[in-house]
């Protein structure tokens, strides 16, 4: 039975906090201080996985060339760095922005990655799917399959580019809230997460195309690495449909922020997200501190022995008691908190129970609370093992008691 309600515990808790963002208190009322020039826009604790702040975090919205965030992340996973991707004749028909590749060029799968990611060429990005999936439409499946398993509620791609596009499913599209979670999965998470920050953190780079040695220059347009100190990675898009895009993290003071942006202004406004990005990641420096949840102290009279009725003692009118302990922890540990938001501890452990018991028995949970959104959980179990009276020890304890002159 321990065994099961662990499983169900484990299974709550993953659905709770890592599949699903924390939303902090009154996201949807923007402070008065911070008016955005985005339709939508989300600050996220890249460490919790907890909305910070959001304004239309969850509506769906064209997120042009964003979507390389995820492309690359699955390359990474997919391939190795010195794979050789051979450019196809639909890769090298792709619009502009692109590298100029002809069909039948070779290239190492690391130099169409920053490619992709430094100067977000769309060919590169269709090359890099073809090879992994044999062809656009099977790359866009695992894209979105990896979204869901991300965690992602309102998410779909069609393209590996972000190029505006519908199908009979719907348009390519994603939320801002779902974007962080992406970004969040590819630095954080991931276990290609140092080659993506790698990646998306080089000013330049220098390649040659394979066979005939053709030399390539591309140079990061990601401004926003050198606006604020500990910008780290990130990635920009635009279409006529999607307007100026932004993802983007920070890591500053032993915080790990993201921002995602979408729709972020229309030529000629181009600067609009870097304004935005400086202010919700300003916002989130100044108004969050990093709380350990795990150095909360609990009630120990919670966790004080409990009654086992009808349980076997060393005496016949001894009550017995079963100590308890804390087992599994499940949840987050370190969190971002303003001042304004609430913790809460709460016990549900079972106070009497039935001999027999035995020692491990799931005894209930103290659940950490920020807000009403529960952050994490503590497992209690017993730490006793209390057989129940029977006829053979009773008659023991009548003996004993005899023997020492004790009166029943």
């Amino acid at each position: 039975m321990k065994k099961i309600i662990s499983v169900l515990l484990c299974i709550y808790i993953s659905v709770t906090f890592l599949v699903t963002p924390c939303q902090a208190s009154n996201q949807e009322n923007e402070p008065k201080e911070m008016e955005l020039f985005a339709k939508a826009a989300v600050l996220l604790d890249a460490d919790s996985g907890r909305i910070l702040y959001s304004k239309n975090g969850t509506t769906a919205m064209a997120n042009a060339s964003t979507t390389k965030i995820l492309t690359c992340i699955l390359a990474l996973e997919y391939c190795e760095l010195n794979t050789v991707v051979t450019a196809s004749n639909r890769a090298a028909a792709a619009p502009k922005v692109h590298l100029g590749m002809h069909e039948g060029q070779c290239f190492y799968m690391k130099d169409l990655l920053y490619a992709l990611m430094l100067e977000s060429y769309n060919d590169c990005a269709i090359a890099i799917a073809e090879y992994i999936a044999g062809s656009v439409e099977a790359f866009a499946e695992i894209m979105n399959h990896k979204a869901r398993e991300i965690g992602c509620k309102d998410t779909y791609f069609i393209t590996p580019n972000g190029l505006d596009a519908t199908d009979s499913n719907g348009f390519h599209h994603t939320t801002a809230a779902d974007l962080a979670l992406i970004m969040r999965y590819c630095i954080h998470i991931s276990e290609k997460s140092e080659e993506f920050r790698t990646i998306t953190a080089a000013r330049t780079y220098q390649f040659c195309e394979i066979e005939n040695g053709t030399s390539y220059s591309v140079y990061n347009h990601n401004a926003f690495l050198d606006m604020m100190q500990g910008a780290f990675s990130g990635k920009t898009g635009f279409t006529g449909n999607a307007g100026y895009c932004y993802v983007g993290a920070l890591n500053r003071d032993g915080k790990t922020l993201i921002v995602a942006l979408l729709a972020c202004g229309w030529p000629n406004n181009r600067t609009y997200k870097w304004s935005d990005a400086k202010k919700l990641m300003t916002y989130g420096l100044e108004n969050f501190e990093k709380v350990r949840l795990s150095e909360i102290p609990l009630d120990q009279t919670n966790l004080e022995p409990v009654l086992v009725k009808n349980g076997q003692g060393t005496t016949i009118n001894e009550l017995t008691y079963a100590k308890l302990i804390i087992g599994d922890t499940f949840g987050i540990d370190e969190v971002l908190l303003n001042r304004k938001e609430e913790i809460k501890i709460s016990y549900d452990i079972k106070k009497n129970w039935l001999a027999p018991v035995k020692k491990g028995t799931y005894a209930g949970k103290i659940c950490i609370s920020v807000n009403g959104e529960i952050m994490r959980v503590y497992e209690i179990l017993l730490d006793d093992e209390i057989d129940k009276i029977d006829f053979l020890w009773s008659l023991q304890m009548v003996f004993s008691h005899f023997l020492n002159g004790i009166s029943i």
